[in-house]
């Protein structure tokens, strides 16, 4: 195993759109209000095809990146931002978080267990509908239509994300995707819905991963590590009690 751990309308979205490329259209985006001025940030994210994992060209890559197509069918809500400690404090009336403290860090030392007692009681505090991400969700984000190592192009650098540091950083403190989403590479391991599996051969329409397992996959790389396990197509996984880690986080999904 290869261990890497460390409502406000803006624009509307015309149609369902199969992301290519360097072809983004405006999105919509949503604002969810928590109280005392928190709020969640949420961007819809177009349906679309693209091909999931890396090449076997790509400099870094690992067996468990085999790329093969992935259609989403469906548009859905990403969280804008990786959860803070005041957006998890505001649900929850505590902050785990076991490196750095400030309300606008994301939210550290949560298992995968932790995120969705997070998410039960969000949705009975809102109109629902928030989830964890499924992995092919979380790269098909990530990627915002790019097709290179990273949603920056091949090469990721400390200017361009919360890499190869000593601690978390506050959310949105580096330039966003196309899509508009911050964080995407670093600063905190990001927790999927799926269990953790060897790819089957695509094309895949909607998957979820396999239907058991021992681990959850992880996405996104930390600020503990080099740019090599923040790619698009980095994967990592633990068990899903595992919170020891102080750059473990989660970002949310939404369905519309």
């Amino acid at each position: 195993m290869k261990r890497i751990i460390g409502i406000a309308i803006v624009l509307s979205l015309v149609g369902a759109l199969s992301v290519i490329a360097q072809e983004v259209t405006p999105l919509k985006t949503e604002v969810i209000y928590l109280g005392k001025d928190v709020k969640l940030e949420l961007v819809l994210i177009p349906a679309g095809k693209f091909k999931m994992g890396s090449p076997a060209s790509e400099k870094g890559r690992v067996e468990n990146e085999k790329q093969h197509e992935v259609t989403l069918s469906k548009p859905f809500y990403m969280g804008k931002y990786e959860v803070t400690q005041q957006q998890y404090q505001a649900v929850m009336r505590t902050n785990p978080s076991v490196t750095a403290k400030g309300p606008n860090l994301p939210v550290t030392g949560v298992s995968w267990e932790d995120c969705k007692e997070f998410i039960k009681k969000l949705n009975a505090k809102t109109n629902g509908g928030f989830r964890i991400p499924t992995e092919s969700e979380w790269e098909y984000a990530c990627r915002a239509g790019t097709i290179t190592a990273y949603s920056c192009g091949d090469k990721l650098t400390k200017s361009d994300a919360n890499i190869d540091g000593d601690n978390i950083k506050a959310v949105g403190s580096y330039k966003p995707n196309a899509f508009g989403l911050y964080d995407m590479h670093g600063n905190v391991w990001e927790w999927c819905e799926d269990w953790y599996g060897i790819y089957p051969a695509g094309p895949l329409t909607d998957p979820t991963g396999p239907a058991t397992g021992k681990h959850r996959v992880l996405r996104g790389g930390s600020f503990f590590l080099d740019g090599s396990g923040a790619c698009s197509s980095a994967r990592d996984f633990l068990t899903p009690s595992n919170w020891f880690s102080g750059d473990l986080g989660f970002r949310l999904a939404r369905t519309p």
